[in-house]
């Protein structure tokens, strides 16, 4: 069991070549000061970025990089980008729509020339120019503890959501475990389930197809059934007994030592859980992932995409210094590999965490690029309908009414966000 849990299979496509890199750097040498703004607050305080920063000097030993860390990162930042006091460097947050890029963040280049070297170059471009790199890429899942999974008599990797459910409730009934730890009070944790889009149709245009129907949360769909999934596990009370009092920090050595058996969350989570278990004294190995659960023609299918993506500030004062740190830390610094991620270019190595294991058998889906003409309107019907997808309070509305706490019915927010989909889509694509 717990190899069966450990991984799942796929591969990006990578090219056989050794890419130059994409990114053009200014011909003299760059220097100056840099403010980098990040959500990774734990590798600042545990020395990671200021490594990658030693190693970045040895190659432009002119520049000074600074870090400033956000624990709120994408409202924090979203709240700053009203001002042109956003840092040089920044990952691009969620709330910023694909037609909106080209007013806050300096041109990278053109989807031709940095398509066939970066993954997941497309999800920030815009009109055939890009705009963000990827730091890495994640794949779509569960992190699990498998040694609370085994405890719980769990012998296979779920295929259906009602298997899922059914597991859940066996770590309940059978050990002392929260079964799923939904991290509500902090927001940003439940954004990551609309990264199972696509997990449940296994269509690449899974999301490019949201601007041409009216009921994406009609039975069946993608959103349906994932929030479905999310409402059915609260009502249950598999879930913590009071979501409002979750926090994430807490969270990483919780389901480390075996208090909590899963929390849905990308890829990228998958290594902070395994040093959290090591850290508390338990084993990493106990730490597994798992696919969405969800078959198509017997085939597990996981969402993969871009993590945040590196923007240059269009107010920057040192472009050249930013390019230089935005090209290196894609290109070289390592950070993908260190964190067992996907890494950024076509050509970089396939992390273990995430390597081919025929016996799941899943495969990695990206979403195909918008077609022309329709670029943007997805996040354009998503903000005009005031859904949030990427946003927290969307499914914190979801985990209060399973929970009993306003009143909803899950029937009735379903309608609520189709009829406010339908109206948006309409004036937005005057269809």
């Amino acid at each position: 069991m717990s190899r069966r849990l450990t991984a799942i299979t796929g591969i990006l496509a990578a090219s056989a070549l050794t890419l130059a890199p994409a990114l053009a750097v200014a011909q003299d040498a760059p220097s100056g000061t840099i403010t980098v703004l990040t959500h990774r607050t734990d590798r600042i305080e545990d020395g990671t970025l200021a490594r990658y920063v030693a190693a970045f000097n040895e190659v432009y030993p002119d520049i000074t990089v600074q870090f400033e860390g956000l624990t709120d990162y994408a409202n924090e930042v979203a709240i700053r980008m009203n001002t042109p006091e956003y840092g040089d460097v920044l990952m691009i947050p969620p709330s910023v729509r694909a037609d909106q890029l080209s007013t806050f963040f300096e041109p990278l280049g053109t989807l031709d020339e940095l398509a066939p070297v970066y993954n997941f170059i497309t999800e920030k471009a815009f009109d055939g120019v890009v705009y963000g790199i990827p730091t890495a890429g994640n794949a779509s899942g569960f992190v699990v503890n498998t040694k609370v999974w085994e405890a719980a008599g769990v012998t296979s990797v779920p295929t259906t959501p009602e298997e899922f459910l059914a597991a859940l409730q066996a770590i309940k009934d059978q050990t002392d475990a929260i079964p799923l730890y939904t991290n509500y009070a902090d927001g940003w944790p439940m954004t990551q389930w609309e990264a199972y889009r696509g997990s449940i149709s296994g269509s690449p245009d899974e999301v490019n197809d949201l601007a041409h129907i009216d009921d994406p949360w009609g039975e069946g769909r993608d959103h349906y059934v994932i929030d479905r999934l999310i409402f059915d596990a609260v009502a249950a009370g598999l879930v913590e007994a009071d979501p409002t009092t979750t926090a994430w920090e807490p969270s990483k050595d919780l389901i480390g030592t075996g208090q909590v058996g899963a929390m849905a969350l990308g890829g990228w989570a998958i290594t902070q859980m395994q040093a959290a278990a090591a850290n508390a004294g338990a084993s990493a190995d106990d730490i597994g992932y798992i696919p969405f659960p969800y078959q198509v023609d017997g085939a597990y299918y996981s969402g993969a995409g871009g993590d945040y993506h590196m923007g240059i500030n269009i107010h920057s004062g040192n472009k050249d210094a930013a390019r230089a740190w935005v090209t290196w830390f894609a290109d070289e610094s390592g950070f993908a590999a260190d964190e067992q991620q996907i890494p950024p270019r076509v050509d970089g190595e396939f992390p273990a965490a995430l390597a081919p294991f025929q016996e799941l058998g899943v495969r990695l889906l990206l979403q195909n690029p918008a077609p022309a003409g329709e670029e943007g309107w997805v996040d354009q019907i998503d903000a005009q309908a005031e859904i949030g997808l990427w946003q927290p309070q969307y499914r914190q509305r979801i985990v209060d009414a399973a929970r009993g706490a306003s009143g909803e019915t899950l029937e009735a927010i379903f309608t609520d966000l189709n009829t406010r989909w339908a109206a948006a889509r309409a004036e937005v694509t005057g269809q």
